[in-house]
C-alpha cells in the first residue's frame, strides 16, 4: 500500500477546516454509568458508537484511550478497531492514546500494531513514551515516516508526578536542558524542513502555565491535554504556548463527553470548544 500524505500536512489541513480540537474517547466506568450504560461490552460499544457518530464528521481529531477498551479483552479491542475505522472514514484523524514505549523488536511490534497502514488498529498518530531513551522510539519513527503517520511524544505532561523525570537535568547535557526540553529538541530535529509542519509532535499540558523557558517551536504539533475538566481554558492557550500556539491541538475529553449520551449536546459542546479555541488562537 502506498503511504498517506504526511500526518503533519493532513493535520494542518483538517485543523484549518474544522477547528483545532481533539476530543478524547474515554469510556471509563464512571462515565459509562453517567450515561446510563452498563460497564460492559454493550455499554462500551454504545458509548463509542455514539461519540463517533456525533463527532467524527466535524471535529479535527478523535483520541481513543486504548486502556479503556483493552480492559474488556478481545471484544473491547474489536470495538476499538471499529471505532477507529469509522472515525477515519468520517474524516476525523485518529490519535491512538496508548503511550507505548519499549526497545528493539518490542517497540517495532507496537509500531506495527498502530502505525502499519492496513493493520486493524492503524491510526493516524500514536502517543509514545520516550523514557527508555529517545532512541528507543526509532522503530516507531521509521514506520510512521513510511506510512505517513505521526507520533506524539510525552514531553511536558500535566500530571504532577511527571516532573521528577521530565524536569531532571542530565549532568552530561552541556546545555543544561532538562529531559522535557531534550525531547522537544529531538522532535525539532525530526521535523526540520517539513511543511506546513512536521508529523512528530509533543504532548505538552495546557495546565502548566508559562512555558516561555522552553523552545516549543518544534515545527510540529503540540497535543495539549487539560482543557475543560482539568481546569485550563481556551483563553489560556496563548499564555502557555506563546508563538507556537497555532501548532497546538487542544484535547478536551470530559468537558465534551459529560454532555452525552445526547448526540446534539455532544456536537454543541464540541462546537463551542472549537470556536473558543479558534478565537483564542486568532487573537494571539
Amino acid at each position: 500500500m502506498s503511504a498517506l500524505e504526511p500526518f503533519g500536512a493532513r493535520l494542518r489541513r483538517v485543523m484549518d477546516e474544522r477547528g483545532p480540537l481533539c476530543v478524547g474517547i474515554d469510556p471509563h466506568a464512571s462515565l459509562l454509568t453517567a450515561w446510563g450504560l452498563n460497564d460492559d461490552i454493550a455499554g462500551l460499544e454504545r458509548f463509542s458508537r455514539t461519540v463517533v457518530e456525533a463527532l467524527a464528521d466535524r471535529v479535527a481529531v478523535l483520541k481513543p484511550q486504548s486502556a479503556f477498551f483493552e480492559r474488556f479483552g478481545s471484544r473491547g479491542i474489536a470495538v476499538l478497531e471499529k471505532s477507529v475505522e469509522e472515525a477515519r472514514a468520517a474524516g476525523a484523524l485518529v490519535v491512538m492514546d496508548a503511550k507505548r514505549g519499549d526497545i528493539g523488536s518490542t517497540m517495532a511490534a507496537y509500531a506495527e500494531t498502530f502505525l502499519r497502514k492496513g493493520a486493524p488498529l492503524f491510526s493516524d498518530a500514536l502517543t509514545v513514551s520516550p523514557y527508555l531513551g529517545y532512541g528507543s522510539l526509532k522503530p516507531a519513527v521509521e514506520l510512521a515516516r513510511e506510512s505517513g503517520a505521526g507520533l506524539f511524544v510525552l514531553a511536558l505532561t500535566s500530571n504532577p508526578e511527571g516532573g521528577e523525570v521530565q524536569h531532571a537535568v542530565r549532568p552530561e547535557d552541556a546545555a543544561g536542558r532538562n529531559v522535557g526540553a531534550t525531547m522537544l529538541a529531538h522532535l525539532a530535529e525530526e521535523n526540520a524542513g517539513e511543511t506546513p509542519m512536521g508529523s512528530f509532535g509533543a504532548v505538552v499540558g495546557a495546565t502548566l502555565g508559562d512555558l516561555s523557558s522552553y523552545d516549543l517551536d518544534i515545527n510540529g504539533p503540540l497535543l495539549a491535554p487539560g482543557i475543560g475538566a482539568q481546569g485550563a481554558t481556551p483563553a489560556d492557550l496563548p499564555g502557555v504556548f506563546g508563538s507556537a500556539v497555532r501548532q497546538v491541538v487542544p484535547n478536551v475529553s470530559r468537558g465534551v463527553l459529560r454532555n452525552g449520551p445526547d448526540a446534539r449536546a455532544l456536537r454543541a459542546s464540541a462546537a463551542r470548544f472549537a470556536e473558543e479555541i479558534r478565537a483564542a488562537v486568532a487573537a494571539a
